[in-house]
C-alpha cells in the first residue's frame, strides 16, 4: 500500500497571523510574489480583484515596451515613465522598485534610469529570488540611449 503525504497551508485565522507567516517565508520568489503586491496595494478607488490586476499588468507593458526598444529601438519613454509612476503610486516607491527589478531581470539596465530620473532608485533591493540574493543598485550600468532621452524631456 502506498502512503501519499499531503502538505497543507497552515491554517492562518487573522491578518496579524498572515503577517508573521509571510515574513518567515523568505525568500521574496514567483510563489509569494501576489501576496507581497496585495500587502503593499494601496489605492482608494479599487474596488476589487480587477483593478488590482490592472495595475500588475503595468509590469507586462513596462516589458513589451523595452522589448520594443531592445529589438526595434522604438522607446517609447513618457509611456513607460507614466506606468512607473502609477505603480510608484499604488505600491509606494519602495515597494514597486522591488517588484519591478523583481519581475524585470533582463532589464535592469533599462529600469535603472528611469527610476533615477524620478528620484526612485533605491541603493539597494533585498532577498530577490529563491536563492536569495540583493541588487547593488550602483553596480548597474544605465542604458546610454534611454539617460539621453529622459536628459531631453
Amino acid at each position: 500500500m502506498i502512503q501519499t503525504i499531503s502538505m497543507s497551508p497552515p491554517q492562518i485565522t487573522s491578518l496579524k497571523e498572515l503577517h508573521c507567516h509571510r515574513s518567515n517565508m523568505e525568500p521574496w520568489t514567483e510563489l509569494n510574489f501576489l501576496l507581497y503586491c496585495a500587502k503593499y496595494y494601496n489605492n482608494p478607488q479599487c474596488f476589487d480583484t480587477q483593478e488590482f490586476n490592472e495595475d500588475l499588468n503595468r509590469i507586462k507593458y513596462i516589458k513589451r515596451l523595452f522589448n520594443k526598444y531592445r529589438d526595434d529601438n522604438d522607446l517609447k519613454d513618457r509611456l513607460i515613465l507614466n506606468h512607473i509612476i502609477v505603480l510608484c503610486n499604488v505600491f509606494g516607491p519602495i515597494h514597486a522598485s522591488r517588484i519591478l527589478f523583481f519581475k524585470l531581470k533582463d532589464f535592469h539596465s533599462y529600469l535603472k534610469p528611469f527610476l533615477e530620473y524620478l528620484g526612485y532608485l533605491p541603493a539597494k533591493i533585498t532577498n530577490i529570488g529563491f536563492f536569495p540574493q540583493d541588487i547593488i543598485c550602483a553596480d548597474i550600468e544605465s542604458d546610454k540611449n534611454i539617460q539621453d532621452a529622459l536628459d531631453n524631456i
